[in-house]
């Protein structure tokens, strides 16, 4: 392991972390400047064999994908393969059956189409054929009208990134991935994880099962009620039995962004509920504070048919043992949640990105500019895009305006900031109740720009 001195408090927190036993196995790196300023890991990858955390050990990361599906379709852009201003009709002709015809590819990767569900459930025999899954999308017809509003594509955005992808290149994602992008960088990062990888990857366990406001305590309702795509544990362990539900996972979230960028705990607010006013001032949303925004999220969680919940829920990895720790899913590679890396390797990426290694610096400078910010149609909360990279907001809580990113259901994520030449990575396996982030990894980037100051 490795910690520059500067940077001690990160160690602090990382290790305070496993002491106080909310971490059961996770790792996190840094670059600064294009340097390794932090490479920690610790605990244990497998809870069932005991088997410990090591220094190469990947972890399933889920939407930390979309940021990396959309490098790939950039390359692709800067060699003239897509214009992501041109309706994807374009280079897929089915795409424009049922009103469908105006959607460009900006409202694929700004999660404007209105086709945030897959509409009918998919079969397991479907999860590895992609093309399959798209067929599907484009058979549907949109939700709102694609550009007016916004609303968190959780994995149709990359059925449908991925089939324009595959309609230019005739590769998949994961295929590009190694061959353009891992592969030469030397990166530990797969969009479809071969069998030697699945077999020293950490396995996903539920963690603390926070209760929904509005129900009658009971823990998992939320699951038992039909929920599953929102809970803590969703395509984690079945065999934990039962999950929390985002919102008071998102709540705590919330109410920590404050203390939590100074790299404290944050616990007493969290444990209030905090305020939708304080992250939004900082996330650049602020439309969270003339709603009730918990209460609302209660009831998606609760509710099968919520827009939340169809949205995160289908394909359904909870049709496999084990969800994502089977090996299908992480084999599958899909390309909105199937990325299997190490921190180091995810910190790597964005440190390749901001370094101009992947995207021309022009490009990657309009790629991060909000597109899209304000109240998500299906997180409800308020969300930020750019060109598939998540800016800061209530859903990607971060100390920088000039961050940009993805997290992972559970808490992974990945963060660049090219002003201050600062790039990261957070993986681990005890989820987190929340869809977006956890008070884990806002400890840590918090100690980091602590340490900048």
């Amino acid at each position: 392991m490795h910690c520059d001195p500067r940077f001690s408090r990160v160690r602090e927190v990382f290790e305070r972390h496993f002491a106080d036993g909310e971490e059961l196995g996770a790792a996190f790196a840094v670059y600064l400047d294009g340097e390794p300023v932090v490479d920690l890991w610790g605990g244990t990858a497998d809870r069932h064999t005991g088997r410990p955390w090591e220094a190469d050990t990947p972890a399933f990361a889920y939407s930390c994908t979309k940021a990396i599906t959309a490098t790939v379709l950039l390359q692709l852009a800067e060699r003239g393969l897509v214009d992501v201003t041109a309706p994807v009709a374009d280079v897929w002709p089915e795409f424009a059956a049922r009103g469908k015809a105006a959607i460009t590819v900006e409202h694929l990767l700004t999660h404007q189409s209105g086709l945030p569900v897959v509409e009918d459930p998919v079969p397991v025999e479907e999860f590895e054929d992609h093309a399959a899954i798209a067929a599907r999308l484009a058979g549907q017809a949109p939700l709102w009208e694609p550009g007016t509003a916004h609303g968190y594509h959780a994995l149709s955005y990359g059925f449908l990134v991925g089939e324009v992808i595959r309609r230019v290149t005739g590769k998949s994602v994961g295929e590009l991935v190694a061959a353009e992008i891992a592969g030469p960088l030397g990166l530990e990062l797969w969009v479809g994880a071969p069998d030697d990888v699945i077999a020293r990857t950490a396995r996903l366990k539920a963690g603390e099962r926070p209760r929904p406001p509005g129900t009658n305590g009971q823990p998992g309702e939320a699951t038992a009620t039909g929920g599953p795509a929102v809970t803590e544990a969703a395509g984690a362990d079945i065999d934990a039995g039962q999950g929390g539900s985002a919102p008071t996972g998102a709540a705590q979230g919330r109410a920590a962004q404050g203390s939590a960028a100074q790299g404290s705990a944050a616990q007493g607010s969290a444990a209030q509920g905090g305020t939708a006013q304080g992250s939004a001032a900082q996330g650049g949303a602020g439309s969270e504070g003339s709603r009730d925004v918990l209460a609302e999220m209660a009831r998606a969680a609760l509710d099968p048919q919520s827009l939340m919940n169809r949205a995160l829920g289908n394909p359904r990895m909870q049709q496999l043992k084990g969800g994502a720790n089977h090996p299908l899913i992480l084999r599958a590679g899909w390309p909105a949640a199937g990325v299997v890396t190490t921190a180091r390797g995810l910190a790597a990426f964005y440190r390749s990105l901001i370094a101009g290694d992947l995207l021309r610096p022009d490009t990657l400078s309009d790629a991060i500019r909000r597109r899209v910010s304000g109240p998500d149609r299906v997180l409800l909360l308020d969300s930020s895009f750019g060109l598939g990279y998540m800016r800061p907001s209530t859903t990607f809580m971060m100390p920088s305006q000039t961050a940009f990113g993805h997290s992972g259901m559970g808490g992974a994520f990945g963060v660049g900031d090219p002003e201050r030449g600062l790039a990261i990575g957070y993986v681990m396996n005890k989820m987190a109740g929340a869809v977006s982030g956890n008070l884990r990894g806002l400890r840590l980037v918090g100690a980091v720009y602590d340490a900048l100051r």
